[in-house]
């Protein structure tokens, strides 16, 4: 079994607000882990005394725990129990009902001797390397596939000269728009204090013997495939496997240098947190 991970902030002056984790159980029966994205909240008031990393953190090790002690539950299951269980620890304190309280994409993959099973929710991605070298995607595609008029927001702040007034305003906006639409029907969803949104993320399970490899990435380093269009999935995986993880974010970072300002490249932030997870069980 092979098992690398890298993550890095996209600036040094901040928090990582990633979170990667693998674990093997003391059986030594298969294994999982867990890569999450933290949403990166407002400078205003979120309605939480607490940092997203201390969210993901939290939440990624509940989850985490669970997928290799209660190999009963389905990984569905598993991040709803994960969530409450984050939920509760401060829900006393803070105001969970806050559109903006702390939250996460999330990936997760759990294997035994005979199943890898999968689970994806918003953004991040997991790539299923098969035994006979395809690349198959696993996506969460409700937050590309917005309202037309939202998109046509983001495309108009993209326009913009970045670290205008103009900009700021039309993100203002636009940001409005999005929040309208964040785990709720015809939105998008993501992991924060309600449970019940872990039913509605995408998830299977595919054959040990039929998968050569899993790479989870956060949108901070699948950008070097989906934004810089550096290469394909299968290219990403070929890197990640003849490299290590560390090597796409790097190849990500030179990708940003390049183009500080996302005038060539459109983004939400000119560097991202990148995550990458990579097992060959």
């Amino acid at each position: 079994m092979r098992i690398e991970l890298a993550t890095e902030p996209g600036d040094a002056q901040h928090p990582n607000e990633d979170y990667a984790s693998v674990a093997l159980p003391a059986s030594g029966d298969g294994g999982a882990f867990v890569l999450l994205d933290g949403v990166t909240p407002p400078e205003e008031d979120y309605g939480c005394v607490h940092t997203v990393p201390w969210f993901t953190a939290r939440l990624g090790g509940a989850m985490l725990e669970l997928s290799v002690s209660h190999r009963d539950m389905t990984l569905a299951e598993l991040l709803s129990a994960a969530i409450s269980r984050t939920a509760d620890i401060h829900r006393a304190t803070c105001d969970l009902s806050h559109p903006r309280t702390p939250q996460a994409t999330v990936v997760a993959a759990r294997w035994s001797g005979a199943t890898v099973e999968y689970l994806v929710l918003s953004d991040s991605v997991l790539l299923l390397e098969l035994a006979d070298g395809s690349v198959h995607p696993v996506l969460d595609r409700r937050l590309d596939e917005l309202p037309s008029a939202v998109r046509d927001r983001r495309a108009a702040v993209r326009a913009l000269p970045r670290g205008s007034a103009e900009r700021a305003a039309a993100a203002r906006k636009y940001v409005r728009a999005v929040e309208a639409l964040r785990n709720a029907e015809g939105g998008f969803f993501t992991a924060a204090a309600d449970p019940t949104v872990a039913a509605r993320a995408v998830s299977g399970s595919v054959p040990r013997a039929g998968l050569r490899s899993l790479t989870a990435l956060s949108d901070g380093a699948s950008r070097w495939t989906e934004v810089f269009r550096e290469g394909s999935w299968a290219d990403c995986v070929a890197q990640v496997t003849g490299h290590g993880p560390q090597s796409l974010i790097d190849k990500v970072r030179a990708a940003e240098a390049a183009d500080p300002r996302g005038t060539a490249y459109p983004r939400g932030k000119a560097r991202d947190d990148a995550a990458v997870i990579f097992v060959a069980p």
